[in-house]
């Protein structure tokens, strides 16, 4: 029996940062929509459990247990084996959640093989802040340090994405700890949009609390917004997450399409990948 799990990128259409608790984590509002870009997992029954890593952004991927995926897989009650393949197509440290969506990615599989139920809620949290959201992937509402997960609004039908990151990791520690203001208004029910330019309409008047500071942090950052948003039909362009990563949304696919080839070859060491909403329904 082989198993194929896809572990879609995860954006941050909104980042309100409202406050921190006692013990440094700090709370979050944000609306969360994943992209039909991203890695794919392969599980297959072994003796042993083990993780290989291939795909274009394989290079420098942990394959012990520092992955995520395999600590998702330590969660299972009891030692089973499985070989893994990750194959990568998501820069790391990104801001689009792609060891999380791997290690959700993980859970999911590996459920599936080892017929388990899906690790308690708390054990999922203490994997990372993302991947509770990211283990049922569809637009969300994440509250909290990741744990108050509430069904996000219905997307336009039609909608292109486009999401840029320049090659440059930056430090989610490093932008939390340069956040000028750490308690801030939170977001307003997201109402649900007939279209993709009324739901830009409506994200342009909320925010990404991280952008600032990572802005500051790599300046590159807003070359990328400036490129994303000089192109044709571009509604919104934004960080997402903790960046670098930076999105564009627009009125369908192919305006994406024709942003992303315009932008990567004047940037050829960029990541630039044109995307539409993924959802599992």
């Amino acid at each position: 029996m082989t198993i194929r799990v896809f572990a879609p990128a995860k954006i941050n259409l909104t980042l309100h940062v409202t406050g921190q608790r006692p013990d440094g984590y700090h709370l979050l509002d944000s609306l969360v929509i994943f992209a039909d870009a991203g890695d794919r997992l392969t599980f297959r029954p072994a003796a042993d459990l083990s993780l290989t890593v291939t795909g274009p952004r394989a290079e420098g991927v942990p394959t012990d247990g520092r992955n995520l995926v395999l600590k998702a897989a330590a969660l299972f009650e009891g030692e089973q084996g499985a070989a893994i393949t990750l194959d990568k197509h998501l820069p790391a440290a990104a801001g689009i959640g792609g060891g999380s969506s791997d290690a959700a990615a993980a859970l999911r599989g590996l459920s599936a093989l080892w017929h388990q139920p899906l690790p308690d809620p708390d054990a999922v949290l203490s994997l990372g802040a993302d991947v509770p959201v990211c283990l049922h992937p569809r637009a969300m509402r994440m509250r909290g340090v990741g744990e108050d997960i509430l069904p996000g609004p219905v997307l336009p039908d039609r909608m292109g994405i486009l999401l840029v990151n320049p090659g440059v990791e930056v430090s989610t520690p490093a932008v939390f700890k340069a956040l000028s203001r750490k308690e801030n208004p939170s977001m307003p029910h997201p109402p649900g949009w007939s279209s993709a330019a009324v739901m830009a309409h409506w994200l342009a008047e909320q925010r990404n609390d991280l952008e600032p500071p990572a802005r500051r942090l790599a300046p590159v950052i807003r070359e990328v917004l400036d490129a994303i948003a000089a192109t044709e039909g571009c509604l919104l362009a934004r960080m997402s997450g903790s960046g670098a990563t930076c999105f564009g949304l627009y009125d369908s696919r192919a305006e994406a399409e024709a942003a992303a080839r315009i932008i990567a070859p004047a940037a050829p060491h960029w990541w630039v990948q044109a995307a539409s909403p993924y959802s599992t329904g």
